[in-house]
């Protein structure tokens, strides 16, 4: 008997077998390969997993999918908020898909909190995954984009149909796969600054700063200087690396 979905958790689970092969190869899985898989769900891709890599670790939030998830040879699930468990620090690869309400906080709280991940293949809905590794100056470029673009490359995208999923979700989805390039240093400071500075995207940066309490609005105008941009500037416009430059210039 098929579990019911819960809308709490945002569950739209795997239920075409053909998308495997293509995580497979976007994840280039090795029998070497620990692998941290948020949410489960049934199973269809933990047991996948499980056949290809060394272990797989399994966060699943959901008590009622135990059944499911039970007695699978190297796989140990940890049940809980994926948001508030200690991960596995060990895993070196993080394969699912996401549960649509905690995709982005998922991806943008492993690239510095789970270091030994060097490569990402994750399915999210299609918005979020255009918003990774989008451009400065379009509508989807935002901090989540600044953070992973700072620390990693995308390696691979494939549009999902929305067939593959039980129930079919309303929106469209994609896998995208992305390899670890290196963590800027002073990172955290980076990642406060880039929060700060799209928490009020409309306003110049010197504003958002300010308004923020990152920085005053003269520190903020004087640091944009620094970097040759003026203190009109908006967040959008500076590009991932012009982040770590005004990290360095803000006092």
């Amino acid at each position: 008997m098929l579990p019911p979905v819960k809308k709490e958790y945002g569950q739209h689970f795997l239920a075409d077998p053909n998308i495997l092969n293509v995580i497979d190869r976007l994840a280039e899985l090795s029998p070497e390969d620990i692998v941290l898989e948020i949410g489960p769900g049934e199973g269809v891709l933990t047991r996948y997993l499980a056949d290809r890599v060394a272990l797989v670790h399994g966060v699943e939030i959901d008590r009622a999918l135990e059944a499911h998830l039970r007695d699978i040879d190297n796989v140990v699930i940890h049940f809980g908020d994926a948001l508030e468990l200690d991960l596995p620090t060990e895993a070196t690869k993080l394969v699912a898909n996401l549960p649509y309400n905690v995709a982005t906080p998922i991806v943008v709280e492993s690239l510095d909190g789970l270091p030994n991940i060097r490569l990402w293949c994750v399915m999210v809905q299609r918005e979020v995954a255009d918003r990774l590794f989008a451009s400065p100056g379009t509508k989807a470029y935002g901090a989540v984009s600044v953070l992973v673009q700072l620390v990693c490359k995308r390696t691979g995208f494939h549009p999902v149909s929305r067939t593959v999923f039980r129930p079919q979700p309303n929106v469209d989805s994609a896998l995208v796969a992305f390899r670890r390039v290196g963590l800027p240093e002073d990172y955290s400071r980076v990642k406060k600054i880039v929060t700060a500075a799209f928490a009020h995207r409309r306003k110049t940066l010197p504003n958002s700063l300010e308004l923020a309490g990152v920085a005053s609005r003269d520190a903020g105008a004087d640091a944009l200087a620094a970097i040759g941009r003026g203190a009109n500037a908006r967040a959008e416009e500076l590009a991932p690396p012009e982040f770590v430059a005004l990290a360095k210039a803000l006092p």
